[in-house]
């Protein structure tokens, strides 16, 4: 395996209810990149990152983080859910549910220091968060809610960060923002594995592709993933808008989002 790799997924299925929703999936993800899980609905993505955290249990295959067993490197693994899947009215402020970033197995009942204060403060400040620090995550807007999470992520000071559908329900300014804050992580050396539905951004967003519909359609930069036929092979029928985004990659236009356009 090569020595760059972050994630190594090799033969991978996981089934729910007795149907396949992974199918003998296989691939390496480089490390320190901004990587984007792209697919259909109902194609597997959320069940692959689920099952690269360990969450779900593969039938066949098997998942490595830097070619160790993901038993032994779950501390160095962050991860961001989709807003919707949150409890919003738990009571909670903003520092207490980024403080929950530096708990860990085993030590769930320690006293946080002085270290941890600092940690939490600096993720909170990362997000521009800080004037918000004591309110309840119930009283805040969509963007700022995906902020917190992301500062928890931050907080658990881990290497790889996954991420799901991160960009949904924010407005533009909020986009702008997590995507420097993601570009930052990269600049350090940390990988970000982030599920994403908009074909539209993806060249402008993302430095590595996977292409998953149920199999692994394509991976690689996005020029490489992005053509005809790949995006036929996943999206099937929608192949109108799927031949113009692949013209525009093509020709390295790269388009800007347009509102409302979920594929």
């Amino acid at each position: 395996m090569n020595e760059n790799c972050a994630i190594e997924v090799h033969n991978l299925t996981t089934t729910y209810g007795g149907a396949p929703v992974l199918w003998d999936v296989d691939f390496d993800l480089p490390a320190g990149k901004i990587i984007g899980v792209i697919g259909p609905n109902g194609s597997g993505k959320t069940t692959l990152l689920k099952t690269i955290m360990g969450l779900l249990e593969p039938s066949s295959g098997y998942v490595k983080i830097f070619n160790q067993d993901l038993s032994k490197m779950r501390e160095k693994i962050a991860y961001v859910p989709q807003r919707e899947s949150v409890d919003w009215d738990f009571p909670a402020s903003v520092f207490d549910v980024v403080m929950m970033g530096r708990y860990r197995k085993g030590n769930l009942f320690k006293r946080t220091n002085n270290t941890d204060i600092e940690i939490v403060e600096e993720c909170i400040e990362k997000v521009g968060l800080t004037e918000f620090r004591n309110r309840q995550i119930a009283q805040l807007s969509g963007g700022q809610q995906q902020r917190v999470f992301i500062a928890r992520a931050l907080a658990q000071k881990a290497d790889i960060y996954l991420m799901d559908e991160p960009f949904v329900g924010v407005d533009a300014a909020t986009e702008n923002s997590i995507l420097s804050l993601l570009e930052e992580m990269r600049n350090t050396g940390k990988t970000v594995l982030i599920i994403h539905h908009d074909l539209q951004t993806v060249s402008d967003y993302f430095d590595y592709l996977v292409l998953l519909n149920t199999r692994l359609i394509a991976k690689g930069t996005p020029q490489d993933v992005l053509t005809e036929e790949n995006l036929s092979n996943a999206y099937g029928g929608q192949l109108t808008l799927l031949a113009k985004v692949a013209n525009l990659i093509k020709e390295n236009q790269f388009p800007i989002r347009e509102k409302d356009v979920d594929l």
